[in-house]
């Protein structure tokens, strides 16, 4: 008689679990970024053609178009933003999968969205070419996937500072675990 080895347990681990829930969590911060971005952005496609509006103070509402990069640089290299995009989202789905902590999974969408909100524009607007609108005057003319983006990015950078141990002692805020002294 043969001896069998243990079954794999019907349910998965913890851990998996909870990377499965992060990614989830990454995945519909994602949609809907892309979801009020294209709506917006079609929008301003509609409204602001016949002219620009003045919301208050320093913020108007004017329609931009973008085919280079952040702060318009990189003017006319969209496939290669492209490329590059679709690699970073590629990566954040990766790291929303690994993400510490749920705050993290929603950041990590936040950038995640933004990015694949201007990558659809670089695929169905016009001269491939992403839809700025919101103008402070003061900061280059955005819209709510670059929004989203420095939102994601920010929050990314301080939860990640947050959970690292301050210098090395004591305990990491993330896991509970004592640092190494010197």
């Amino acid at each position: 008689m043969q001896e069998r080895g243990a079954a794999p347990p019907l349910i998965p681990d913890a851990h998996h679990g909870r990377g499965a829930r992060r990614l989830l969590v990454s995945l519909s911060v994602a949609a809907v970024v892309v979801a009020v971005d294209q709506a917006t952005k079609s929008w301003a496609v509609r409204r602001l053609a016949h002219g620009s509006i003045h919301v208050v103070w320093k913020l108007d509402l004017i329609l931009t178009t973008n085919t280079g990069s952040s702060f318009s640089l990189a003017q006319g290299w969209g496939t290669l933003i492209a490329a590059f995009a679709i690699a970073l989202v590629v990566v954040l789905v990766i790291a929303a999968g690994r993400a510490h902590s749920d705050a993290m999974a929603l950041a990590l969408g936040l950038v995640m969205g933004g990015a694949l909100g201007n990558l659809v524009d670089r695929f169905v607007r016009a001269h491939h070419a992403v839809v700025d609108f919101v103008a402070l005057h003061f900061w280059p003319t955005f819209n709510v996937a670059d929004a989203s983006i420095v939102v994601g990015t920010a929050l990314v950078g301080i939860l990640w500072w947050r959970s690292a141990p301050a210098s090395g002692t004591g305990t990491d805020a993330s896991t509970g675990a004592e640092g190494t002294g010197p």
